[in-house]
Order: C-alpha cells, then structure tokens, then sequence
C-alpha cells in the first residue's frame, strides 16, 4: 500500500509539473499573442496593385476609345455586383465568411502543421484572409510562418473593425481572374462582355470558379475544360449547401458560353503613332508610366477619328501602287484655333517603323520657308509693295544663289515674289530685313529656337535651310490661319483623375499684327490660284499655302491652310535621295500639293466656307501680272526680262504631271473656278530645284535650292545633314 500510496504521490506530481508547464505555455502563448497583437496595426496604406486602375485613352469625341493602358481594373460598389455572384464567391471561397472572425481556424492550424512539420505551406485562407493579403501594403506573397502570422494578426483586426460587406467589395474589386482581368467588373467584361450587374446565376458561378486557377480557366480546352465544368458544378452545389440555391435552381442552371478572350492590344494603322505622341505629351506634363498604368486616367486626345482616317486615305489614295518604300509621306493637320493636332499620318506601318513622318522627321522646310520671311518683312514696315531684287544669280558674302536656269525677274514686289518663288528675291528679302528678325518671326510662328539657330547667319536661311517637322510646319501656318495668334499644338484635350477633370488649351499668344496675317495670307493665296501650287486649289473655298522643294528634291513640301485649319504635307527618304515617284523626282507642287487637296477636300466638306480677310492693299495689281507667263515653283522660271536683262535664261523642261488625287477638287490642269469666276491661267511648269551654295562660309556648294533634307532624330541608317 506504501508503494502504491507513493506511486500516486509521484503521478499527482508530474501532473502538477505538467499542468503547470501547460499554463506557463498557454500564458507565454497568450503573451506572444497580445505581443503579436500590439505590434500588427492595420497598415495605413494599400498595395500599389491593389488598386490601380488602367487608363483609359479616347479620340477627341471622348466616347470613342482609342485604347486601354496598364491594368484592366474598374472598381464598383458593392450594390453593382449582384446577388448570385456575391453567394457563389462565398460559396466558393469561405462558405462561413458572415459568421466566422476573419481567420480559418482549419486553415490555421494546418499552415502552422506545415510549418512545423517542414511541408510545404497550405490554403486555407478565408476571403478576409485573402484580401488582406492582396491588399494592405507590407504583405507579401512569400510563403513563410512570419508573414502568414502577420497576415492572421491584420485579418482579426480587420474583422473586428470593418464591416463583411467592405471586405468582401474590397475582395471583389482586388482579385485576379484571369484573362487580364482584375476585379468583378473587368471579369464580367472578359468573360461575358456584360457589365457585372447583368450576370446570370450560372455566368457569376463560372467566374467564382475561375478564382482558383485563373489561368487554367481563361479559355479552357481539352482536360482543362472538362476540370473547369467540374469546378462550376461544384461552386453550383456549394450555392444550394448554403442556402443561396434550391436544388431545383441548382439544377436548371447550365454552363455558360464563355466569349472568345480579346487579342492582347497591338496598334493597328496609325494608333500605334498616335499613342506614342499621347505618351510623350503626358510626359511633358508629368505623367509618369505609373501614373497611366495604374491610375486610372480619362485621357481624351484631339485626335478626329474620321480625320485620322482621311489623312492616311489622302496618302495612299494619291501615291500610285509602286510608290518605293523608302519614299516617306507625313501628314499634319493643326486646328488654328486651339492648337490641337486633329489628325495626321505617320507611316505605312507602325510595326515595321515606329519612327513617324508628321511629328518626328525633321526635314529642311525648303520654299515653305518664304511665308515667314514674308511675315517678318510685313512686321518691320515693309508692304505687299516693297521691291527686291529678283535678278539671278545673287551673291551675298561668298554664297552664289541663282534662280532657276539663270532667269532674272528684275526688281519684283513680295506677292510677285512669293508667287513666283524667286530665291533671289527673297534672299535679298532676308539682307533688307535682317536675318536675325527672320529667325525671331518664324520661332514666334513656332518653329524651334534649336532648329533655327544653326543657320541664322546663313544668306540662304530664307530659302528654308532649316529643318522643321509637319506638325511644327502646319502649327507655323496655323498662326497665320488665326490672324497672327500663335497657339502651342498638342494632342491631349483633358485628362479625367481621381481628383477631377483637367482641360488642357491654349490661351494663344499674338507674335503677328492681324495686317501681317492677312497680307501674309494673301500673298498665300496667290500661290495657289496662279502660282506653283495651283495643284492644291480647292472647288468651294478660298486656301493659302506655298510649296517647297530641297537639294536635288531630298524632300518635297506643300504647306497651307484655309481659315479653320492648317495642313502641311511632306515627302522625303531616309536616304536622302531624291523623292521619286514612277520614275518622276518630284517637287512640291506634285504629290505633297494633290495629297494636301485630297485631305482638305474631305476635312472641309460640309464646313462653312470663310473668306481670308482683306490684305491692307486690297487692290493691289503687281506690276507685271497680266504679262507675266505661269510661275516656275520654287523659284524656277519667270517672265521675260526685257531687252536690258542680258540673255534670255535657259529653258528647263518641266518634269511630267503625275494623275490627279481622285478626291479633292479639280486636277491641276483644269481652269474651272468655283461660282462662276474667270477662269485661271494654265497652272505652272512644275517645280524644278536649282543648284544653291550652302550656308556662306562652308565652302561647299550643294546642288538645288536650299541644301539636303535633315531627318533629325530619324531612323538606324538615315543620312543626317551636314551640320550649318
């Protein structure tokens, strides 16, 4: 009886000393807790994907979408997302997630047996759990013991200090779906193409399916097909478990027809161009890639739609099949009234050369030049009728500048001049002037100080040795469309945030008297209605404009406006070559003229037709109008001389007249004028370049009027233009 007595005494006493072990690791656990506890604050900020919302970009209409940027989110209220798919997520994922306290204490215990047992950790996570962990900042998705005690600690407190219904919308608008798709409402799009309120039982079943295997079941096939109807079957029959379902519902419910997934977006035609110049300007105005991708901006673009379309018809329409490829065509269309770039083309293929012909290449502006000059020569008190000296040639310092074959003009005033493109004219133009005030009129016209300031002390500045782009071109003419107001382009009408809409004009800034846009503009017209851009003429309206062509025609120009918008169009190579067409080198007033007709036709159709208003000598007659023979473009060509001239100049022969644009107004060679005016002289010769020494000082004389083309930034293997 002793030893049993003593027996006992010893089994009391290791329970005692194992009770007692108990409590000291049930009150050093509970101290690890309410340590724990106090050390896991809810964190106060989200992740940053847990959140972001793409960017919407739109055409100018601000309905129409021209493409979705970063990540395809679109958050909704909790009282968007019906019934059946709140039930079948909850069905899915945590059928006790009204009653529980955030945590699974299952799922716990078996992440901590995994733990300690050293298996890889499991599931088991409640929805809170899993919002939490996709959404609080400072949560990661390793998978260790630390962090999933942390995740327990933040999920309790949570549950405790918000509502179900927030965890759940927060839950809902955060997890992934597959297909791109984040959140109900993107899932609802992707799969279904519905907004998320009109989703059906079995549809809403599909996408609570899907959460477990987001990849898997984005478009499943074969195996994979099969497993994702057993999974919606399985997420149908959790619906009737918990009451959300009959099983008469249950049972009537079918598999739903998944649309087919959209194609990841790939710029096609001139989207990709565009969005390129709707990133660059966002940029500029401090718009990171985070920002666009993740913070769910409305960004509407000046971009016409119908205008895009028309812009890349007007190229491809007019330049015949054939057309190398290495002929480059750019198009920019600016509204003068706001600066916005309302269409333009870029290139045949964004894919094959993302380098774009409107914006990026810059090349020498050529005779387009000239309406600047023109326009510095009006502010500094010179008029329509200032004379300057059109003989040929004309040396200035060591530059020799003939005009075409030699042809003199004699003494000519700035319209005759600039209908006739007489270099000399306008190089003599320059010296009266000053070169410095020619370099002053076309920055504030808003080409380039940089672009400009390489060659200001270049005698042949006036006859466009500058390089300029046809978005900075039209934008210069643009000024003189508004009546001397020059307003900065751009391609962003407003961008939408968090905070607000912020519309984005321009105030516009007067750089020209309204006499010097008009008389300006006049001078323009002349060009068109019997100068070397009577390819160009409209049927039902007045337009302005002036052709340009470079060195041995590296590039080709027409430039102009009527007074609701201003167009330039160039054509150039990368190589520097002459732009040839059909065997045809061609001048600015061939294909850049017809394309500029053929877009301006259908960019005004069905507009008001408004008159340029009166140059300040409305009247004016020149002095040699009605015996003057048609202008050579660009300078090439004139009327006889007289007697006292010297000897007649050497006939060029024209270069062949290329077919008409099918669109756009008459061909060149009608004579026909809109409401039943006196019909036109034949249009001119076309232009023909003429040998012209480069800028004075190099010592290097370039065959044609102002030098070789210059691509700027241009592509891998494009030929830059000298420098000066």
């Amino acid at each position: 009886m002793k030893g049993a007595g003593k027996g006992g005494s010893g089994r009391r006493r290791l329970l005692r000393i194992a009770l007692a072990v108990l409590g000291a690791g049930i009150i050093a656990a509970i101290g690890l807790f309410a340590v724990a506890w106090a050390m896991t604050p809810i964190p106060d900020s989200t992740q940053p994907g847990a959140t972001a919302q793409g960017s919407v970009i739109y055409y100018r209409d601000g309905r129409t979408v021209l493409a979705k940027q970063g990540v395809n989110r679109r958050p909704v209220g909790l009282d968007r997302v019906p019934e059946s798919l709140r039930n079948a997520v909850i069905a899915a994922e945590n059928r006790s997630f009204y009653s529980d306290q955030g945590v699974s204490l299952r799922g716990t215990a078996r992440a901590v047996w995994s733990t300690v047992s050293g298996q890889q950790i499991q599931g088991g996570s409640t929805i809170t759990q899993q919002m939490v962990r996709n959404y609080y900042s400072g949560l990661s998705q390793e998978r260790s013991a630390v962090r999933k005690l942390k995740e327990i600690m933040i999920s309790l407190k949570v549950d405790r200090s918000k509502s179900k219904d927030w965890v759940l919308e927060q839950y809902l608008n955060t997890i992934y779906f597959g297909r791109g798709a984040y959140g109900v409402q993107a899932a609802a799009d992707a799969y279904f193409r519905k907004d998320v309120s009109k989703l059906t039982v079995a549809e809403s079943a599909y996408l609570a399916a899907v959460i477990q295997q987001p990849t898997r079941f984005a478009d499943p096939r074969g195996e994979d097909l099969a497993a994702a109807r057993a999974r919606w079957r399985w997420v149908v029959d959790g619906m009737v478990k918990t009451g959300a379902l009959t099983p008469e519902e249950a049972a009537e419910a079918e598999f739903p027809k998944l649309k087919k997934p959209r194609e990841v977006f790939e710029p096609e035609g001139q989207e990709g161009y565009m969005l390129d110049q709707v990133r660059a300007e966002l940029r500029r105005r401090g718009y990171t890639d985070e920002d666009v991708n993740q913070g769910g901006l409305k960004i509407v673009t000046t971009f016409d739609g119908k205008l895009m379309e028309a812009a890349e018809r007007a190229v491809t329409s007019v330049l015949p099949e054939g057309t190398p490829k290495k002929v480059r065509t750019g198009l920019a269309a600016v509204d003068p009234a706001t600066g916005e770039v309302v269409a333009f083309y870029g290139g045949r293929d964004y894919d094959a050369n993302k380098f774009d012909n409107a914006f990026s290449a810059e090349v020498q502006a050529g005779s387009t030049f000239k309406a600047y000059v023109l326009a510095a020569a009006l502010e500094n008190d010179h008029g329509l009728g200032t004379r300057v000296d059109g003989d040929s040639p004309m040396r200035v310092a060591s530059a020799r500048i003939p005009n075409a074959g030699g042809a003199s003009y004699g003494r000519v005033d700035l319209v005759q001049a600039m209908r006739h493109s007489v270099n000399t004219a306008f190089v003599d133009l320059g010296q009266k002037v000053g070169l410095d005030e020619v370099v002053e009129a076309a920055a504030a016209a808003g080409i380039p100080v940089d672009q400009l300031t390489p060659h200001r002390d270049a005698a042949t500045l006036p006859l466009g040795v500058a390089s300029v782009s046809a978005v900075q071109n039209a934008s210069g003419f643009a000024t003189f469309a508004a009546g001397g107001v020059h307003r900065d382009v751009h391609v962003i009408r407003s961008i939408t945030t968090a905070e607000g809409k912020i519309k984005i004009t321009e105030k516009g800034e007067r750089v020209f008297s309204e006499r010097t846009a008009a008389d300006v503009s006049y001078a323009l017209t002349q060009v068109v209605t019997g100068g070397t851009g009577t390819a160009a003429r409209l049927y039902d309206r007045p337009a302005a404009g002036k052709t340009g062509t470079t060195d041995k025609s590296a590039a080709a120009w027409f430039a102009g406006y009527t007074p609701q918008l201003s167009v330039a169009v160039n054509m150039f190579r990368d190589d520097n070559k002459p732009v040839a067409v059909g065997g045809v080198v061609q001048y600015g007033g061939q294909y850049p003229a017809q394309i500029w007709r053929a877009f301006m036709a259908e960019a005004m159709s069905g507009k008001p037709v408004k008159e340029f208003p009166e140059p300040s000598s409305y009247g004016y007659t020149p002095s040699y109008a009605d015996d003057a023979p048609a202008a050579d473009p660009d300078g090439e060509g004139g009327h006889d001389p007289g007697p006292d001239a010297g000897p007649a100049p050497e006939e060029t022969p024209a270069a062949p007249t290329p077919d008409p644009a099918p669109t756009g107004g008459p061909a060149p060679e009608e004579t026909a004028v809109p409401d039943g005016g006196e019909p036109t002289a034949p249009p001119p010769p076309q232009e023909t370049a003429v040998p012209v020494p480069e800028d004075p000082g190099t010592g290097t004389e370039q065959g044609g009027d102002v030098g070789t083309a210059d691509r700027g930034s241009a592509p891998a293997g494009a030929v830059q233009a000298p420098a000066g």
